[in-house]
């Protein structure tokens, strides 16, 4: 265990909740909201920032928390995939992802929802293009993009028609 002196203290926001934290400056945030906050829904895939899997929201962007040290999320709001729905009210990103059969073994589905919420943050009339330039950066091996797409678009389309939770 590292000596306590070398920790930081960190304070921040995740999905709406006031944090306080004490950790070793070289954990990343993937790796704090896994085992030190019990939110799982972020996946840790490649540890690199390729596949994806761990997007999360930081002020309303997207971020890759697999290469972005506790120390950069202070005073930052953060939102994970446990953060997007209102109770037990989906996001409409969310159930649009369930209505078009948009996941399959789910692994990439929290990155994915949390990459096409960002995307729509930043252009809420993004197009099928912007879509799918966006969700670079995103990789699936089980359902490719077809679905995907389609499930942004019909989420867009709600959102923008007042379909938000």
């Amino acid at each position: 265990m590292q000596n306590r002196a070398n920790y930081i203290q960190v304070e921040c926001e995740i999905n709406g909740k006031a944090v306080d934290l004490l950790v070793s400056p070289d954990r990343t945030v993937v790796d704090v909201l896994r085992n030190e906050l019990g939110l799982t829904g972020t996946k840790q895939g490649c540890d690199d920032g390729n596949c994806g899997a761990c997007t999360i929201l930081v002020d309303g962007k997207a971020a890759k928390s697999c290469s972005m040290l506790i120390g950069q999320a202070r005073n930052k709001k953060i939102t994970t995939i446990e953060g997007v729905s209102n109770g037990d009210v989906l996001h409409p990103m969310q159930q649009a992802f369930i209505d078009h059969f948009a996941i399959q073994c789910g692994f990439c589905t929290p990155g994915m929802i949390m990459t096409a919420i960002a995307i729509l943050n930043e252009n809420p009339n993004a197009t099928e293009e912007d879509i799918r330039e966006g969700l670079h950066g995103n990789l699936c091996r089980c359902t490719g993009y077809v679905k995907v797409v389609e499930a942004i678009e019909d989420a867009r389309d709600k959102i923008n028609a007042g379909g938000v939770n």
